[in-house]
């Protein structure tokens, strides 16, 4: 669990952090190169992957908080409730799992299934996204290293 508090926490930090940067990057006018767009593009994705894996895990911390609560009414599993009471009175446990993000209960017999609490594209989502900025990026460090249409060549001595 504290992995997952400090991946939400990271999260909460890291993901307006590469927003603002990218929509600042994006919308200035100060020294246009053209890989700028590239690396604004790169910036806005890797929040969004970001962003979109953080609410994954922020459905997840809501299922760990149901299973976690005691007092009456808290066996079987709130969570685990959702593929109906003839299985979940066989759960003895939790876990989570984080590639693909989701929420497991364990059967006594050994086995276990997941919730439903956790859309099934996060974890693609979260993929495409943070591939496509990885993408974007190693385009503007291409951009990046060619010379500017605008500047003249140095000559050589």
């Amino acid at each position: 669990m504290i992995v997952l508090l400090l991946g939400i926490l990271a999260g909460l930090v890291i993901t307006p952090v590469l927003f603002v940067r990218g929509l600042v990057l994006g919308v200035s006018r100060k020294r246009r190169s053209p890989g700028v767009p590239w690396k604004a593009a790169a910036l806005l994705a890797g929040a969004a992957a970001i962003g979109v894996y953080l609410w994954g895990m922020l459905l997840v911390l809501s299922d760990v908080m149901y299973a976690e609560d005691g007092g009456a009414d808290s066996s079987p599993l709130l969570p685990c409730r959702s593929a109906g009471m003839a299985k979940a009175i066989h759960v003895v446990d939790y876990g989570i799992d984080f590639v693909p993000l989701r929420f497991e209960c364990r059967l006594n017999g050994g086995g276990s299934y997941a919730t439903s609490s956790v859309p099934a594209y996060i974890t693609p989502a979260a993929a495409v996204l943070g591939l496509a900025g990885i993408g974007l990026r190693v385009r503007y460090a291409v951009v990046a290293d060619r010379p500017s249409p605008n500047r003249r060549a140095e000559p050589t001595r």
